[in-house]
């Protein structure tokens, strides 16, 4: 496996990263487990969560994906194996959001005893705060730097304008920078990226690591119509706003390169983000061992240049 510095922290990642979201939600403790071992023992090493994950559902508080991750990590003893990223920010309860130093603190240490670990590899801010200062939001984690307890931060969900913001803050206070940015990016999602963020994090040199890189599963190509859509909670909520002209052409290039390929359209559109020369790492996730076989298919795949256009058209 090829690793990717992230950035320049000096963070070494797969070029796959596995999305921690539906560890203890979708996923059951068992299953977490064995689709973990499966990835290390596919070659790949970078593992994205938040402390957030999985406040949405009934009964949850946020923590559960984190909690089943540290106590694989415990029982696995494979931490040093691991470039692990988790986040803070989002709401975990009444005066728990945001990014105040105060909550940073307090919010990094409930999250390493989730995790069961004395350092988080990459610790990035959920959410932008407008009312914090960055100088204040570096200054915290400047300090967990130098506690040893963080070793790089990234960003996820800025807009360009405070993205630039917060690394001229960095620079002009000497304060540890954002290496990473996590933004939504896929081949459908694709303009507010690649208007403004993506020609930032090349010029400064950010790793991306992008989420929704299946646009919610819409690109396997397993919703195609309204029907299809209705038959899970996902696909009402989330993947409908796909189901139009652009969307469907989109798919119909997907399946014509996955036939060329003999390859999958889930496996095509993975590559075709894993080959675009801004993005370090697309974050993805897999509910079950026959999901991750695809994932790594994919990340194997190779497109050529008539492939790439086929699929720039279609999603343009």
């Amino acid at each position: 496996m090829n690793l990717r510095p992230l950035g320049r922290s000096g963070l070494q990642v797969s070029p796959l990263c596995f999305g921690g979201n539906v560890f203890g939600w979708t996923v059951d403790a068992a299953t977490s487990f064995n689709l973990l071992d499966a990835w290390l023992d596919a070659g790949f090493n970078f593992i994205d969560t938040a402390d957030v994950y999985s406040a949405w559902a009934p009964g949850h508080v946020g923590g559960e994906s984190e909690t089943l991750i540290g106590q694989w990590l415990k029982k696995s003893g494979k931490r040093d194996q691991v470039v692990l990223a988790t986040k803070v920010g989002k709401p975990m309860g009444p005066d728990k959001q945001g990014l105040k130093p105060a909550y940073i603190r307090e919010a990094v240490e409930a999250s390493l005893r989730r995790l069961q670990t004395d350092h988080i590899d990459l610790y990035q801010s959920h959410d932008d705060d407008a009312q914090t200062p960055f100088e204040d939001t570096l200054g915290a984690y400047a300090d967990l730097i130098r506690a040893g307890k963080v070793r790089a931060i990234g960003a996820s969900n800025h807009t360009a304008e405070r993205l630039a913001a917060a690394l001229a803050a960095s620079e002009k206070h000497g304060l540890p920078r954002y290496e990473s940015l996590q933004p939504l990016y896929n081949l459908y999602d694709r303009a507010v990226f690649e208007d403004a963020l993506e020609p930032l994090c090349m010029q400064q040199g950010l790793g991306v690591i992008n989420f929704y890189t299946l646009a919610a599963g819409f690109l396997t190509g397993k919703y195609r119509n309204e029907a299809d859509a209705s038959k899970s909670a996902r696909g009402k909520n989330t993947v409908a706003k796909y189901l139009n002209p652009r969307g469907l052409r989109i798919l119909a290039a997907l399946d014509a390169v996955a036939a060329q390929l003999n390859a999958t359209p889930g496996q095509v559109a993975t590559a075709w983000l894993m080959q675009r020369p801004s993005v370090t790492s697309p974050i993805a996730s897999a509910t079950s061992l026959a999901q991750l076989k695809e994932l790594v298919a994919g990340s194997r795949l190779v497109l050529d240049a008539e492939a790439v256009a086929t699929l720039d058209a279609a999603s343009a």
